[in-house]
């Protein structure tokens, strides 16, 4: 008995907003997987760009080609701020203090301890210093001049201690000297969350009132629970860059200082805490999203803007057009995206347009949208001058309108997003498949960062998802493909992502698989069994294999279901034969074949009515 060939075709996407049933005839489940054409295709794989690991978890990543022709990256982690470019990494981390002692290093013989004495430090377990100008043979055979190391311990007010490569020849006390250069201090990597229901019973009887509302503080007197994540943000100045890293000052790197590395240093009387920043599109103003005003106070609401041209200006007058503008709707800014001719702010809780429009006022302010906030510092980006961001429970579009951008994973993302660790949260661009992408921690993350992303193509009007290991993401203008960078057991790397031309299915020299699945499907809406007998596969595939399986049962519910597969499919391959009966049945086609580079064509299956039973 042979059934009639019948192609399986199913729209573009992948469908998970309702059961497996109910997306019938549709693709519901896939990872590293994307639509050209209307055909699934895998994605090509990645490699790191550079050797060097770094400290930290990357939460901004900027790539731009300097007046030199020089292509350059720059990001910066919860513990250091880096640059790279050729085949090298610098750590750039501004200095907070810099001094220079002397007899002020101890070794014990046998052992990669040092002690370090400075009266002054006021340093914590998990920050770094460097050592420049420092004597030579510390212990008989450690030189740290020129290094830069971790605090490993705190001994008391004026002594800590770091950890060395080789264990000290020798014993000695109170030798050595240096120029210490503190980096400012490490910041935080997750997110800890102590307000809110979960922080305490709620209104247990712990403030003035003798109850605990929703957001007091757990004990009287306590301005917060809530510790942020540490979060930069990036932005070109010309050839140079601004960086932020929140609650600090902002930052300028100056590509033709002479030192190296090129440490940022502090922007002459810019705000003193800042938690974001860019630069204006045309007239070059530096503006801070959510910062102290005049008199030192800050304001999460608050924006500020530099003089033109003039980043060490920031005080209003007839001279200057530096200025200040309070946004309403909202407890606090989140980020701030460029588009035409425009700079678009989120709150948590709405859109603003902010545009130049000379003096007296320099900027207008318009409200775009309200209850659209921005869910995370870096989860928005303009697409072809369209801002398309995820907000707290939906994903969104202003095009000259703010609308619900519809999204056919929406309900998946969401259920399994880590809301306590969302503000780590990346939106990146793939303009070589128009494709954007969001990297997000979900509820099963094993190391609390971004191991799923969901991408959008706003040409080809489909959503995808899967897994990843990548925490920031830049498009391909300045590399020819995209960079990005993550976390793995080896450690965090910078990554050249689907080089044009690399065919190996590996990440990092390490096997990636692929797989794509359908919803169930049925015929007559399942009021007949079917009976499945051949597959005629038509794949465009390089080398190695793929799998095919297909799995039947007889109701939605069922548990008890029969797989016929994985069938090993090659490029030689001409048809499968199985047998397989059921009233609903799901086709899945997957690789962890590192040669396996693979694009559905017209696939065709064999079934007929098998009638019932």
């Amino acid at each position: 008995m042979t059934g009639k060939l019948v192609k399986l075709e199913f729209p573009p996407g992948i469908f998970k907003e309702s059961t497996e049933y109910a997306e019938e005839g549709k693709w519901f489940n896939a990872d590293r997987v994307r639509f050209r054409d209307g055909k699934p295709e895998c994605l090509r794989g990645y490699e790191t760009k550079i050797d060097d690991t770094f400290d930290g978890n990357a939460r901004d990543l900027l790539t731009w080609i300097d007046n030199s022709q020089t292509k350059r990256v720059m990001f910066g982690t919860d513990k250091k701020l880096f640059e790279s470019h050729g085949d090298s990494l610098f750590d750039v981390t501004p200095l907070a203090s810099t001094v220079t002692l002397t007899n002020c290093f101890g070794t014990s013989a046998g052992t990669t301890r040092v002690c370090v004495s400075d009266n002054a430090s006021n340093t914590s377990v998990g920050n770094f210093v460097n050592f420049t100008s420092a004597g030579t043979n510390l212990g008989g055979n450690i030189n740290l001049s020129n290094k830069t190391y971790e605090i490993v311990s705190v001994v008391d007010t004026n002594v800590y201690v770091i950890s060395v490569t080789d264990a000290a020849d020798a014993t000695s006390t109170q030798a050595g000297n240096a120029t210490f250069n503190y980096l400012i201090s490490t910041g935080t990597s997750t997110a800890v969350e102590g307000l809110g229901y979960s922080a305490a019973k709620y209104q247990a009887t712990v403030c003035a009132s003798q109850t605990r509302a929703w957001n007091q503080p757990a004990s009287a007197g306590s301005s917060g629970l809530v510790r942020q994540i540490t979060q930069w943000s990036l932005d070109n100045y010309g050839e140079d860059v601004i960086a932020t890293r929140r609650k600090g000052p902002i930052f300028f790197f100056d590509t033709d200082a002479s030192t190296s590395p090129i440490r940022l240093t502090t922007v002459t009387n810019s705000p003193a805490t800042v938690d974001s920043a860019l630069v204006s599109p045309n007239d070059r103003h530096i503006i801070a999203l959510g910062a102290n005003d005049l008199a030192g106070d800050y304001n999460p609401m608050l924006v500020r803007w530099c003089d033109t041209n003039r980043r060490d200006n920031w005080t209003p007058s007839v001279s200057s057009n530096a200025g200040d503008n309070l946004l309403t709707d909202g407890t606090r800014i989140v980020g701030g995206v460029r588009s035409r001719n425009a700079v678009n702010i989120w709150t948590d809780n709405a859109l603003w347009g902010m545009s130049f429009v000379g003096p007296p006022f320099v900027f207008k302010f318009q409200q775009l949208g309200s209850n659209c906030g921005l869910i995370a510092p870096h989860a928005a980006v303009d697409y072809n001058g369209a801002s398309i961001w995820m907000g707290h429970d939906n994903f969104y579009i202003n095009d000259g309108q703010v609308r619900v951008l519809p999204c056919t994973v929406r309900k998946h993302v969401f259920d399994e997003l880590n809301l306590s660790q969302s503000d780590k949260i990346y939106a990146g661009i793939n303009s070589e498949f128009n494709e954007i992408i969001w990297l997000y921690p979900s509820n099963n993350t094993t190391n609390n960062d971004c191991d799923k992303y969901v991408i959008y193509s706003p040409v080809g009007n489909y959503w995808t998802i899967g897994t990843t290991l990548f925490t920031t993401f830049a498009d391909r203008y300045v590399f020819g493909n995209t960079i990005t960078t993550g976390t793995s057991v080896a450690g965090s790397s910078l990554y050249d992502n689907e080089p044009i031309g690399f065919n190996s299915q590996t990440g990092a020299g390490e096997t990636l698989s692929s797989f794509i699945e359908s919803a169930d499907f049925d015929i007559e809406d399942g009021n007949q069994l079917m009976f499945l007998n051949r597959m005629v596969p038509d794949f465009d595939l390089t080398d190695g294999n793929i799998k095919f399986s297909i799995t039947t049962k007889d109701y939605p519910e069922s548990t008890e279901t029969v797989t016929k597969g994985p069938f090993t499919i090659t490029k030689s391959t001409k048809k499968i034969d199985f047998r397989a009966r059921g009233r609903q049945a799901s086709i899945k086609v997957s690789t962890d074949s590192t040669e396996a580079k693979w694009r559905w064509g017209a696939i065709r299956v064999a079934f007929q009515p098998d009638g019932g039973r």
